[in-house]
Formats: C-alpha cells, sequence, structure tokens
C-alpha cells in the first residue's frame, strides 16, 4: 500500500490501545478517513495466520508494549503526547491502573481526546459486569422487537451492538470531541457504551410507540416483519426477495406487478394500513413469491417503483453490478473486504494499509519518538517491548 495517506482525517493521530469489537473497528473507520493510527498491542505469539485476514485491524501502524512495565508506559505516553486521539476498550478502572488513564494522558497532552468503549459504560451497576453484543442490545430493549411473532428474539449477529451502537459511536464521539478541542483547546473524556449507542439508534422505534404505531409484540409491526408489504419472502427456488414498498405508490406498484389481484382493484381495496387484513394478505404474497425462481422475481421487479430487490448471499453480494459500479467491496493484497464509506468528493478515504502482525512498526514508531537504537535494545531488555 501506498505510504501516502488520503482522507479527510489526514494529520490526526490515533493511539489505539488493543481491545475487542467495537475499538479495533472505530480505529478502523478513522484510518480509512486518513487518521494516522498507531496500535499499541500487546506482548504475545503472532497470529498464527494470515494478520491481514484480521480485516477490522486493516489500515495501523502496530507498536508492541507491555504496559505493566513502567518503561513501557513512559514510552506509551511520549506516544500519547503526539496524539490527538487516544481509543481504549477495557473495563472502567483498568487504564488508571495502569498508569495510563485519562488524567494520565490528558496530562501528557492537555488538548487530547479520550475515547472509551464499553458495553455499560463507565458508570451504573453494571459497569464492572462482562458482556457481550447480545447482552446490551437486550438490556436496551432493542433485541426484544427483532424476531418472528410468537417465537423467540433474533440477535442480528453482532452488528448492533458491537459497531453500531459501539464502534461507529465511538468514532463519532471523538470526532465531535476533536473539533471542538481544536476551538477550545481542551480535551475531554468520551464515553461511550454499546448500550447507550444501541438504545439511541432505537430512537425511531420510540417515536412510533409514542405516537401508538408500535406495539410491543414482536412481527406484528410495520417494520418487524408484521407488514405484508415489509418482509422477506421465499421464491421457488428457496432463496429469497426482499420487500420494502412501505409508501402507497410503491405498494400500488409492488401489486400491480405481482399480480396481487385482491389490491389492484382500487375500489375493492383493503387500505393497505389496515392491521387485521395483514396476516391474511401476507399468506397471499407468500404464495405468489413462491411461483417463480429468486431471478425470475428479480428480472421483474429489480429497477422498478416495487422496492422488491434479491437477498444475496455474502459470496454474492460483492458481485451485484450495483457493487460493482460503487466499488462498494475491495481486495486488499487479495483479501476482498467492505470499502471505506462514506464517499467524500475532495477528500476521499481509502484503506491505507493491511492490517499487520503485531509490533511490525515498533522500531519505526519508538524512532520518531526519537527513541535510538541503542535505547530501544535497552528497552527491549528490560521487558518494556515485549
Amino acid at each position: 500500500m501506498t505510504a501516502q495517506r488520503s482522507g479527510p482525517l489526514t494529520g490526526v493521530r490515533v493511539v489505539e490501545m488493543a481491545a475487542l469489537g467495537p475499538v479495533p473497528f472505530a480505529g478502523m473507520l478513522l484510518s480509512d478517513m486518513g487518521a494516522d493510527v498507531i496500535r499499541i498491542d500487546r506482548p504475545g505469539p503472532p497470529p498464527a495466520d494470515d494478520p491481514a485476514l484480521y480485516l477490522t485491524k486493516r489500515g495501523r501502524r502496530s507498536i508492541v508494549l507491555d504496559a505493566k512495565n513502567e518503561h513501557a508506559r513512559r514510552i506509551a505516553l511520549d506516544l500519547v503526547a503526539t496524539a490527538d486521539i487516544v481509543l481504549e476498550g477495557n473495563r472502567p478502572g483498568v487504564m488508571e491502573k495502569l498508569g495510563l488513564g485519562p488524567e494520565d494522558c490528558l496530562a501528557a497532552r492537555p488538548s487530547l481526546v479520550y475515547g472509551r468503549a464499553t458495553g455499560w459504560g463507565q458508570n451504573g451497576p453494571n459497569a464492572q459486569t462482562p458482556g457481550h453484543d447480545i447482552d446490551y442490545i437486550a438490556l436496551s430493549g432493542v433485541l426484544w422487537g427483532i424476531g418472528r411473532p410468537g417465537e423467540r428474539p433474533v440477535p442480528p449477529l453482532n452488528l448492533l451492538g458491537d459497531y453500531g451502537g459501539g464502534g461507529m459511536l465511538l468514532a463519532f464521539g471523538v470526532v465531535s470531541a476533536l473539533l471542538e478541542s481544536r476551538t477550545s483547546g481542551v480535551g475531554q473524556v468520551v464515553d461511550a457504551a454499546m448500550l447507550d449507542g444501541t438504545a439511541l439508534m432505537s430512537t425511531l422505534v420510540w417515536e412510533m410507540r409514542a405516537r401508538g404505531l408500535h406495539r410491543d409484540e414482536r412481527g406484528v409491526n410495520l417494520l418487524d416483519t408484521g407488514a405484508p408489504f415489509y418482509d422477506v419472502y421465499e421464491c421457488a427456488d428457496g432463496r429469497f426477495v426482499a420487500v420494502g414498498a412501505l409508501e402507497p405508490q410503491f405498494y400500488d406498484e409492488l401489486c400491480r406487478r405481482i399480480g396481487f389481484e385482491q389490491d389492484v382493484d382500487p375500489a375493492e381495496r383493503v387500505p393497505q394500513q389496515d392491521r387485521a387484513s395483514w396476516p391474511a394478505r401476507k399468506n397471499e404474497m407468500a404464495r405468489l413469491f413462491a411461483t417463480r425462481t429468486r431471478d425470475e422475481w428479480q428480472r421483474l421487479l429489480e429497477h422498478t417503483d416495487a422496492c422488491v430487490v434479491p437477498v444475496l448471499s455474502w459470496s454474492e453480494a460483492p458481485e451485484h453490478p450495483h457493487n460493482v459500479a460503487r466499488q462498494t467491496f475491495t481486495d486488499v493484497h487479495g483479501v476482498r473486504q467492505p470499502a471505506p464509506a462514506p464517499r467524500f468528493s475532495r477528500t476521499p478515504g481509502s484503506v491505507q494499509r493491511p492490517a499487520c502482525e503485531p509490533g511490525a512498526h515498533t522500531t519505526e514508531v519508538l524512532g520518531e519518538l526519537g527513541v535510538s537504537d541503542a535505547d530501544q535494545a535497552r528497552l527491549r531488555s528490560l521487558g518494556a517491548l515485549g
């Protein structure tokens, strides 16, 4: 990969403390937008497989430091003193015990933005309790609403808590704080909790509940597969199409094109939002979609106002003509992965480099900090570099 960085965050330096889930994703987002992200990895064996396969760690340089070593802590603070943003994802209090908490880091760099990602947040009864994505989205109320009627809730992979409510919220928070810091000259701590972020993403559902448009029961509402015009249907070949004809004009087009006779004639039409009729109409739509293959429906309905598209597999999605035209996916050193987003007209982001082995840039980064070869050898002998 080229050493020339591009993107709207070019010139911003981020120090990322090794962590899982939202922190590496936030680091990836910032790197894709041009930030110089230096990851402080822990000592230990390198990955057994190709490090380039660790896609959420792309774009970084990596330095290995044993944060429990006093000499390594000093190097970490020297590095923090050159940074605009620090990212960490440990339980509350861990970084403070290492001497790398917000107070220590802000003393080294008063304008620093210190971003903290946790599941439950920095305070509250659950703050010290372990958990994972499924736990955080459950406590937010969001998991309750995902699933078919009469069935148990279905976790949407780990996309909502770890990445949407966690990593994206963390990236948004630290960039927002950086804008303020550039004006005030004073840094601050960003407390990004996956619980909070997931709850925030459900704001529309709370609006619909307040207006009496969303019930607690799963699978009976407008956007949770309760409506016949917003659901996934199985086709004759066992594959699926996604239907999202919410607006009346799009629903009209859907009914006309698929031959949904009971709703084609306006004089005899049951109102689209008549919820009592939804189960019967859904059954009829399911019968209709089962009469043709997915690709047959795609040829009939794609690029129309019916709002129907094929449900693509992981392997199919990168090959769809629209994704190809948009370059939604990219190959980095032969590894297929999603491309940086969003798009910028003047300062486009890019994958700055593939993921690397931990410590691949230790010598380079220490050299930038003015640590001589002799001093690096001494630090290694003292165990600071693992």
